[in-house]
């Protein structure tokens, strides 16, 4: 179907937006929780209210601001007051929302996921909290992506500092999702079911948004209600192979997890836990793709069920599906998601970026003509990297600005500069904190050759 560089461009950014879309907590959240008279339905699971004493809710999350007003909405006032509803959530800075009765706490700045001072306290509260509850009571988590940064609580012995330079480290050196929670895991107090061992209510239903491709458990925000051994050898193991034994906390993490190899000291679990999962990055693909169809598009999709590789190689496999459809007969949409690494290079050198930003500069870089083709790639949480940004897109129009104004993307690429080269060419895929997070959706429009 013969379609304008305009309407490529215009089709791909609404059919990722009814992606993210789709995803919201406020979609999600009604659908796993009710309440009718006295009986109160979470994921499936039936509570009578008139045997609840209290309900308390607690998490981390780039999602958490829209899950908590989405429960509170779902709970009802009456709810909210008979069983004088509290609770403590962690979320961005630039996510923190009025709330009724939970309060959202600023666990980290905007666009730095890392660790802070202010994220240790509240999780420090959150463990109070629900070390505090009792048989009658309920306790509600509230999980989602990014959840792992913005809850952390190191071991005894390894502080802060030390956690969050690793992190970085880990981060630069390309590690995918399960090698950082691995680690992230086996070095907290409270992930790897750390916050199910510490509750004493009598249930804690815990409901998650997944970032992760495959949807483990264990793996998002690092699992703290998801109560396992630990395994202190396979964050190890992530450590020696991304050969991280020469950095300071590396060595330190190394040395702390080798003491802990063999021992057996977890806290006894008290709480009836359940987890249940809300979304996840194939409810984003499969709700573009119905826009695609609405728009008069023939789809395909992919949502990856295990990490992806470096933002680079996804990049050139969407770039030659898309090269094929405008070609040949066929599907004239691509939609995909995941989580693609990227490595970065020396500090002295680096720019400013984000993984969907170094993928769509790739895919730029990779190539020339990009008559009836648009491509847009950015995180449903709306945050990509240390930027304001979501993520980016190129056309031909694009493509052309960047050819009149000299500038060379490979370079830009190589630097890890994307934010810079896209903010020059008007690229840019800005939306603000989306309150979801379900890892990465792209979109690629194609233009049929007649």
């Amino acid at each position: 179907m013969p379609r304008s560089p305009e309407t490529l461009r215009s089709d791909a950014l609404r059919i990722w937006r009814a992606g993210v879309d789709a995803v919201l907590p406020a979609r999600l959240v009604p659908a796993a929780v009710c309440v009718a008279e006295n009986i109160l339905w979470i994921g499936g699971e039936e509570f009578d209210l008139r045997e609840i004493d209290r309900i308390v809710v607690v998490g981390a999350g780039k999602a958490g601001a829209g899950m908590v007003i989405a429960l509170e909405t779902a709970l009802g006032p009456r709810v909210l007051q008979e069983k004088r509803v509290t609770g403590w959530v962690n979320v961005p800075a630039d996510c923190v929302e009025p709330t009724r009765a939970i309060r959202l706490h600023a666990a980290r700045p905007a666009g730095v996921n890392e660790p802070t001072l202010a994220g240790v306290a509240g999780t420090a509260g959150m463990l109070r909290i629900v070390a505090e509850l009792g048989p009658h009571d309920l306790c509600l988590a509230l999980i989602s992506g990014g959840g792992s940064a913005l809850l952390p609580a190191p071991m005894e012995g390894f502080a802060l500092e030390s956690k969050a330079a690793l992190t970085r480290e880990l981060a630069a050196r390309g590690a995918n999702i399960e090698q950082l929670n691995t680690v992230r895991r086996e070095l907290s107090r409270v992930k790897g079911g750390g916050l199910a061992r510490a509750c004493r209510a009598g249930h804690l239903i815990s409901l998650i948004l997944s970032d992760v491709p495959g949807d483990d458990l264990e793996t998002i925000a690092s699992g703290p209600t998801v109560v396992r051994d630990q395994n202190p050898a396979s964050a190890i193991d992530v450590l020696r192979d991304l050969d991280l034994e020469n950095l300071p906390a590396g060595r330190e993490a190394i040395s702390l997890l080798q003491r802990r190899l063999g021992i057996k000291h977890q806290a006894p679990l008290v709480t009836h836990v359940a987890n249940h999962l809300l979304g996840n990055n194939a409810t984003a693909v499969d709700a573009a793709g119905i826009e695609a169809e609405r728009l008069g598009y023939s789809h395909a999709m992919i949502s990856a069920r295990q990490p992806e590789g470096p933002a680079e190689e996804v990049a050139q496999k969407l770039v030659e599906m898309g090269v094929k459809m405008r070609s040949e007969a066929g599907p004239d949409c691509l939609i995909s998601g995941g989580e693609p690494t990227v490595a970065l290079c020396e500090s002295t050198e680096r720019g400013v970026g984000g993984r969907n930003q170094q993928l769509v500069l790739a895919a730029l870089a990779g190539l020339e003509d990009w008559q009836s083709l648009a491509m847009v790639s950015g995180g449903t949480d709306g945050e990509d990297g240390p930027t304001d940004a979501a993520g980016a897109f190129v056309d031909e129009r694009i493509a052309k600005r960047a050819q009149q104004l000299g500038l060379n993307p490979s370079e830009f690429l190589r630097r890890n500069d994307a934010y810079h080269f896209f903010e020059q060419v008007g690229g840019l895929l800005k939306t603000g904190p989306t309150h979801t997070n379900v890892s990465d959706l792209r979109v690629v429009t194609v233009a049929q050759d007649q």
